[in-house]
């Protein structure tokens, strides 16, 4: 009780004064950066990069830049995405001109939702639980959504350390008020969730993930499924998008703040104090299963950490019997040989957005020396809301990302299917034969491992 006191006082201190005197001294730096196209080859530095930038020429420090591959699909998004070329942000002194404070904000402050949450606690094949929270409006009668609804769903996967933001809870609103049916994935023993075996969700594991998805398509296998990430919760789509390829079941992905480097962002750490609260959150998440940890690694050893590498490291390294797949001594960099969201990335087959602000004090700096052809992104600065029913920036540019996508490659597939047609047209035996073909012969299917089946038996799955 005494830490947490010392924490909040500090932090209190430093919100206030540092951000000020950071502000008047040298000025508000925002800015917007789009990265484009593609999850794939990073490359080793900026001068082979063929990256080009959408915007004025005359690019100024905040505004957004949308930084892609050259493709049709780049042209089509800034054709129809408005949001990557209309950015406004603050003006003068206020409080949310301060990456910091607002970011401190949107973590800690309590958050008046108008939606509520059915949860499914999800029984997995090692008798491990992760939870999907649904959301749905508060005065729905009906607690469930039909599985004959042809909605798009909207998996939200929050970071890594458990904690559901305001942030989280304005998409969910943001996604029922545009037809969407938001799911919140929770890692095991994460929001309430209970631990029902000795064995934690490792950074980059996207076993668990895609258990989650075969369920959500199970249960709505008419809509859309469409994903975003917040903060380190992109090492765990993005692993899941590179692992599972074409065979993902996803239509397009966002990761708003995402870390990418993440074995040098947990050696680096973050700004001592912000360090310190994200490693406290985590003991109190780990504090209540101390008993059934203390079974497999040095309990005493993991809540004596105060850096969230050490609190990693002494969860899944040394000698921890969490680490699968043996359960034998894992060594820091053979972990993120496993774990780093990045070690898949030439395999992802759908386009990525990643929103990045440049003050962002928890992401860090938003340039870094490589980009990924699959992947789109954008880096937006400090996003100023003027009221509760604006909607977020990032959450605009993400709704419309979603369906200028969908709208590209319908466009593409009738294109396709015209084509085909019109070749098939070539005499009357071509024609006659052309409508008599299944149309999966103009449209290449990829094949799908996943065999819901024969994973689930479906009196595992429990409803609370």
């Amino acid at each position: 009780m005494l830490e947490c006191l010392v924490f909040v006082s500090i932090v209190v201190l430093v919100v206030v004064f540092w951000p000020c005197a950071t502000y008047f001294c040298t000025g508000v730096q925002t800015g917007a950066r789009l990265w484009g196209q593609g999850v794939t080859r990073a490359l080793e530095n900026d001068s082979k990069n063929d990256d080009f930038t959408h915007g004025n020429p005359d690019v100024k420090a905040d505004s957004v830049a949308f930084v892609c591959k050259p493709s049709a699909l780049a042209n089509y998004l800034v054709k129809h995405c408005r949001s990557f070329c209309h950015y406004s942000p603050c003006e003068g002194w206020t409080w949310r001109a301060s990456a910091v404070l607002q970011s401190v904000f949107e973590a800690c402050w309590p958050y008046h939702s108008e939606v509520q949450f059915v949860r499914d606690n999800l029984q997995l094949s090692d008798e491990g639980l992760v939870a999907l929270d649904w959301a749905v409006p508060s005065y729905q009668r009906r607690r469930r959504t039909s599985s004959h609804s042809s909605s798009p769903v909207l998996l939200i996967v929050p970071n890594s350390f458990g904690k559901i933001t305001r942030n989280v809870q304005k998409l969910c609103e943001t996604a029922l008020f545009h037809g969407y049916l938001p799911v919140v994935f929770n890692r095991r023993g994460h929001n309430g969730t209970p631990l029902t075996s000795v064995k934690l969700q490792q950074f980059g594991d996207p076993s668990d993930l895609r258990e989650a998805v075969r369920y959500i398509r199970h249960r709505q296998p008419a809509g859309r499924l469409y994903a975003v990430s917040e903060s380190t919760g992109a090492g765990l789509l993005l692993s899941y998008l590179g692992e599972c390829g074409s065979s993902s079941y996803v239509t397009a992905a966002v990761c708003l703040s995402p870390v990418f480097r993440c074995q040098s962002w947990f050696e680096r750490g973050l700004w001592w104090p912000l360090q310190w609260g994200v490693a406290l959150y985590q003991k109190m998440g780990l504090c209540r299963y101390r008993s059934a940890l203390a079974q497999v690694l040095q309990a005493e050893g993991l809540f004596s950490m105060s850096s969230i590498r050490g609190i990693e490291e002494a969860l899944f390294c040394q000698s921890s019997t969490i680490a699968p797949p043996t359960g034998s001594d894992l060594s820091w960099d053979s972990y993120w040989e496993h774990n780093e969201p990045l070690r898949d990335v030439d395999e992802v087959a759908i386009p990525v957005l990643s929103v990045c602000a440049k003050d962002d004090p928890i992401r860090g700096d938003a340039s870094f020396s490589s980009t990924f052809p699959n992947t789109y992104g954008d880096v937006t600065g400090t996003n100023c809301d003027k009221g509760k029913q604006d909607m977020n920036w990032s959450h605009k540019t993400m709704l419309e990302f979603f369906r200028a996508t969908t709208d590209f490659f319908a466009t593409e597939e009738r294109s396709k299917q015209l084509a085909a047609r019109r070749r098939g047209l070539g005499g009357v035996t071509g024609g006659r034969a052309f409508r008599n073909r299944s149309i999966s012969t103009c449209k290449r299917v990829p094949a799908c491992s996943h065999n819901i089946h024969a994973i689930y038996n479906w009196q595992r799955s429990y409803t609370r």
